[in-house]
C-alpha cells in the first residue's frame, strides 16, 4: 500500500520469507505541482541553523533540487523523522543525522533533546515537506521560541489503479493480509474501492503501523486491525507471528 517505489524493500523481504507480495499502491508522489518555493529555498539555506525532512519523499526531492546547484552549507544541522529517513539522507551524504531511535512520528522529534526549547529558542527552522500534513511540529517549536518555514517540495496523490487487481485474490480467498503505513492511504484505498468494493476487504486481517492509521482503519470499517512496531523490521515481526 505505499508508493510503489518505497514498496519493493519490504515486498522482498515478504517473499524471502516465504510469503506472496501483492503491490496495490494507495499514495503516489510526484514533484510539487509549483517547483518555485523549493528553487527559491535553495539560495537561503544560509539563514538557517536546522533542517528537517519529513520523509524519504522529501529527502530526495530536496536533493535533488538543491545538491545540483550548491553544496550544502556546513553549519545547517539536519534532522528527520525516522530510520528510514535517516538511511536516506546517509545515502546522499549526511553523516549527521538527528532522528529518533524509537518511534517515527513528530510525538517522537519533539521529545528529542535537540528539539528542546532551550535548544531551538531563537533558531530558524526550516521544514521539508509533501504538499500539507501535520502542523504539530512547526507549532510546538514555535512554542519553544524559534521561527519555522515550511517548503513544499512534492506532492502525494490517489494513483489510479483497477480495483480487480485487489478484489481479485479477495474472491479467490487469496488475501491473508493488507498492509497500511498512512491514514491518508487508507482514505485513497476508500476512494479506490468505494463503497462494495471496502465491504469485500472488511474481514482481512489489517496491519498498521500507527495508532492513526488503526484509528483510521477501524473508522473504515475494517474488523481485524493489527497495530504492529515501526519500520519494516517491526511489519516482518507482526506479520512472522501471526502467520506463525
Amino acid at each position: 500500500m505505499r508508493p510503489r517505489e518505497q514498496a519493493e524493500s519490504l515486498c522482498a523481504r515478504i517473499e524471502a520469507a516465504g510469503g506472496h507480495a501483492l503491490r496495490f499502491p494507495v499514495i503516489a508522489v510526484g514533484p510539487a505541482l509549483d517547483p518555485a518555493p523549493l528553487q527559491a529555498i535553495v539560495g537561503r539555506l544560509d539563514e538557517f541553523d536546522l533542517a528537517f525532512f519529513v520523509s524519504p519523499n522529501a529527502v530526495d526531492h530536496a536533493m535533488r533540487a538543491i545538491l545540483p546547484q550548491r553544496t550544502w552549507p556546513a553549519r545547517l544541522r539536519v534532522a528527520t523523522v525516522g530510520k528510514g529517513s535517516q538511511r536516506v539522507m546517509q545515502g546522499w551524504g549526511f553523516a549527521e543525522v538527528i532522528a529518533p531511535e524509537d518511534g517515527f512520528d513528530s510525538e517522537a522529534v519533539i521529545a528529542l533533546p535537540e528539539f528542546a526549547a532551550d535548544a531551538v529558542r531563537g533558531r530558524k527552522v526550516l521544514i521539508f515537506r509533501g504538499d500539507g500534513g501535520r502542523e504539530l511540529l512547526a507549532d510546538t517549536l514555535r512554542e519553544r521560541g524559534a521561527s519555522v518555514e515550511y517548503v513544499t517540495c512534492y506532492r502525494r496523490y490517489c494513483p489510479e489503479a483497477d480495483p480487480a487487481l485487489l478484489l481479485g485474490p479477495v474472491v479467490r480467498g487469496e488475501l491473508d493480509g493488507l498492509l497500511l503505513t498512512s491514514s491518508e492511504g487508507v482514505r485513497n484505498l476508500e476512494c479506490m474501492l468505494g463503497a462494495e468494493g471496502l465491504d469485500a476487504l472488511r474481514a482481512v486481517t489489517v496491519f498498521a503501523t500507527h495508532p492513526r492509521i488503526v484509528a483510521q482503519a477501524r473508522a473504515a470499517g475494517f474488523e481485524r486491525v493489527v497495530e504492529t512496531p515501526a519500520g519494516d523490521d517491526g511489519l516482518m515481526q507482526a506479520l512472522e507471528s501471526h502467520f506463525a
